[in-house]
């Protein structure tokens, strides 16, 4: 036997309908997915500008420079110069009359011994006999002075007037086998990629405009 219970009119009330949690969520993942390609396409372009603009600039100080203004550049390899110039750094060094070495000059010169490598040193003393030029030199970080005495060869010798900090690791890395093949094709290809976003970008629809 079943028996019915008797429902007072108000006592049971409608429940609302259940918001549907997995859709809201894949709405907000959604607009960020889409929020994020819009950053990822707005960045690329300034990203492969500035690639552009870096190469151009190192281009021009490393190759066309030392052709126009006169100066060189050189790579410092070891730390006797620190914390002024560190290994690393490149250097650029203009040419003066040798008549002009003075004491306190930072210069750039082959040293006299071994293998006659390049070292880049200041100059503590100067004697100048029947129109030759001898120096004796010290690094900054060094504890004594240079071995060594040296004669400066020719009418010319090579002062340092910069200093651009680790410009000369970035030139080690691009000198690498597998940078060089990625910079010979990725080069070209961020160039054409640039392109065609510049080209095809995509405008803004309605919708967007609406949501924004």
């Amino acid at each position: 036997m079943t028996t019915v219970l008797p429902v007072r009119p108000g006592a049971a009330t409608e429940l609302p309908p259940g918001a549907d949690e997995r859709s809201s969520a894949g709405r907000r993942a959604g607009r960020a997915a889409q929020l994020l390609g819009r950053l990822v396409v707005r960045a690329v372009p300034w990203l492969v500008r500035g690639a552009m603009v870096a190469a151009v600039l190192i281009f021009a100080v490393l190759a066309l420079g030392p052709h126009l203004l006169g100066y060189r550049t050189m790579t410092m390899l070891t730390a006797s110069m620190a914390p002024e110039i560190d290994p690393g750094d490149v250097t650029v060094v203009t040419p003066i009359s040798v008549s002009e070495v003075t004491e306190g000059m930072v210069i750039a010169y082959h040293k006299p011994i071994d293998d006659r490598s390049l070292v880049t040193h200041r100059v503590v003393s100067v004697e100048k006999t029947n129109g030759t030029v001898t120096v004796q030199t010290k690094g900054d970080a060094n504890d004594a002075i240079d071995p060594w005495t040296a004669t400066l060869e020719g009418d010319t010798a090579y002062e340092v007037r910069a200093v651009i900090p680790e410009l000369g690791h970035l030139i080690q890395a691009l000198r690498a086998p597998v940078v060089t093949e990625v910079l010979l094709y990725g080069a070209p290809t961020l160039l054409v990629g640039w392109v065609l976003l510049t080209i095809w970008r995509p405008t803004p629809t309605e919708d967007d405009e609406e949501q924004s």
